[in-house]
C-alpha cells in the first residue's frame, strides 16, 4: 500500500454552469489530498482497498467575473464553509483505466454519498493521473441558483477534474 499524495498545481478542477445567457466557467488548481492504493502491473489491486481524502477551498472558485465572483462567493458562504471536501470510500474497477469511485462529498455544509466514474493513468512509477467528471444538482446541497440581474443560472453543473498525484517516499 503506497500514499498517493495530491499536487495542487499540476490538478485542475473545471466547472461548467449554464445560464440563461450563455455559459458560466470556473477554472482552478490548489486541490489538496492523498489516495492510499496499491498499484499492480499500471493498475489498482483489486485486493487491496483504495480510499483517499481531497478539498479544496471553497474561495478558489472563481469565474474572472467580478460581478459573477461577487455573487459566487455569497452563494457559497466561502467564510461560513471555507472548503469543499471529498472522501473516497470505495474504488471498484470496471474495466481498463476505468474504476467506479464510491465516497462523500461535504459542499457548503452538506455531506451526501456521491459515484462517479474515473478514468487511472500511470504517468511513471511514482505518478498517477485520475480524470473524471460528474453532474451535480447545486439544489442538493442546499444552494438555489442565483439571478444576476435578468440572468438566471440553472441548478445543474458538470465538474471535471484532474488529478496529478505522486507516491510519497
Amino acid at each position: 500500500m503506497g500514499r498517493f499524495r495530491i499536487d495542487p498545481e499540476r490538478s485542475k478542477i473545471w466547472v461548467d454552469a449554464r445560464s440563461s445567457l450563455h455559459p458560466i466557467q470556473v477554472e482552478t488548481t490548489g486541490l489538496r489530498g492523498y489516495l492510499d492504493a496499491m498499484l499492480v502491473d499500471g493498475a489498482l489491486s483489486a485486493g487491496s482497498p483504495t480510499t483517499g481524502s481531497v478539498e479544496i477551498e471553497a474561495d478558489r472558485m472563481k469565474t474572472g467575473k467580478v460581478l459573477y465572483d461577487y455573487e459566487l462567493e455569497r452563494r457559497l458562504e466561502a467564510r461560513k464553509y471555507p472548503f469543499i471536501r471529498g472522501s473516497v470510500r470505495e474504488v471498484q474497477p470496471l474495466g481498463g483505466p476505468r474504476y467506479r469511485v464510491l465516497g462523500q462529498l461535504e459542499f457548503h455544509g452538506v455531506t451526501r454519498p456521491v459515484e462517479g466514474e474515473v478514468r487511472l493513468r500511470v504517468l511513471d512509477e511514482r505518478t498517477l493521473e485520475i480524470e473524471g467528471e460528474r453532474v451535480f444538482d447545486l439544489r442538493e446541497y442546499g444552494l438555489d441558483p442565483p439571478r444576476i440581474l435578468m440572468l438566471k443560472v440553472y441548478p445543474d453543473v458538470r465538474v471535471r477534474a484532474q488529478v496529478v498525484a505522486q507516491q510519497e517516499s
